[in-house]
C-alpha cells in the first residue's frame, strides 16, 4: 500500500532533472493520458497504410505465391515479441536495482502486450508453415525458442499475480524477466546456430534486404504500427495499474474530488 509523506508537496516529489520527473507515477499518469490518443491514431493510420501496401501494392512472391503475405503480420509480431521482452526486463531490472515504483508498473503493463505479439507470431507462423512446410508445427529451434518466450511472458504475469505484496511481486518478476533475457539471442541466432527449417532473416543491418522494396516498405510500416499500438495499450494499462496501486495516495484522492 502506498504511503505519502505529509511534508512532501507534489512539486517536491516530481522535481529534479527533466528526465527524472516522469519517473514518479503522478507525473507519468497525465503525460501518458495525453500521449495515448496520438499513439492510437498513428497505430491505426500506419496499420491501414501497411495493410494496403501488403495486399494491393507488394508483388506476388515467385516461390511462395500469395501465402507469403502473412509475413506482414508475422515478422512485425515476432520483432515486437522480442523487443517488448527486452524493454520489460529493462523496466523490471530498473525497479529491482533502484526500487522505483513506476518501473515495476511499466513491466507489468508491457507483459500482456508482449505475450499477445508472441502468440500472434506463433499462430501466423503456423499459418505460413502449413503451405510452406506442409505442417502447422515442427520442433524447429526458432519456433521452440519463441514458444518458450510465450511461457516466459505468461510465467512473469502469473508470478506477479500470485504474490499479494506488490514490492515482493516486482522483485520476483524482475528475477524471472532477467533470467529469461538469455532466450532472446537464442531466438534471433537460432537459424544460424542450428540447421532449422525456418528461413534466415530477410532484413539485416549488414547486407541488402533479400526482398522487393515494396515488400520491405510494407513490413516496416506494419512494424511501426505495432510500435505505436504497443505504446498506446501499454500506457493505458500502466495508467490503470498506477490508479490501482496508488489509490490511497493523496494525488489520486485529489483527482477523485475533481471528477
Amino acid at each position: 500500500m502506498a504511503t505519502v509523506n505529509p511534508k512532501m508537496t507534489h512539486s517536491d516529489e516530481i522535481g529534479g532533472p527533466i528526465w527524472l520527473r516522469y519517473a514518479a507515477p503522478q507525473a507519468f499518469f497525465p503525460l501518458a493520458g495525453r500521449l495515448i490518443p496520438w499513439f492510437a491514431a498513428l497505430a491505426a493510420l500506419l496499420c491501414i497504410v501497411g495493410l494496403y501496401i501488403a495486399f494491393f501494392v507488394a508483388p506476388t512472391d515467385f516461390q511462395q505465391g500469395e501465402s507469403y503475405r502473412v509475413i506482414f503480420i508475422h515478422v512485425p509480431a515476432a520483432w515486437m515479441s522480442m523487443f517488448l521482452y527486452v524493454i520489460m526486463a529493462f523496466w523490471a531490472a530498473a525497479g529491482f536495482v533502484l526500487n522505483t515504483r513506476l518501473s515495476g508498473m511499466m513491466a507489468s503493463a508491457i507483459a500482456p502486450t508482449g505475450a499477445m505479439f508472441t502468440f500472434v507470431a506463433l499462430w501466423s507462423g503456423a499459418l505460413w508453415g502449413k503451405p510452406t512446410w506442409g505442417t502447422w508445427w515442427v520442433w524447429d529451434a526458432r519456433l521452440t525458442s519463441e514458444l518458450i518466450l510465450l511461457f516466459l511472458y505468461l510465467g512473469f504475469i502469473a508470478l506477479k499475480g500470485a504474490i499479494p505484496d506488490v514490492r515482493r511481486a516486482d522483485r520476483a518478476g524482475a528475477i524471472l524477466a532477467l533470467v529469461g533475457v538469455v532466450n532472446i539471442p537464442i531466438i534471433y541466432f537460432s537459424v544460424q546456430w542450428w540447421n532449422t527449417l525456418h528461413q534466415g532473416a530477410s532484413v539485416s543491418l549488414t547486407r541488402a534486404p533479400a526482398m522487393a522494396k515494396t515488400m520491405l516498405l510494407g513490413m516496416l510500416v506494419m512494424a511501426l504500427a505495432a510500435w505505436m499500438y504497443s505504446f498506446a495499450v501499454c500506457f493505458a494499462r500502466a495508467r490503470s495499474i498506477i490508479l490501482e496501486r496508488e489509490r490511497d495516495a493523496a494525488w489520486v484522492e485529489s483527482m477523485k474530488g475533481k471528477a
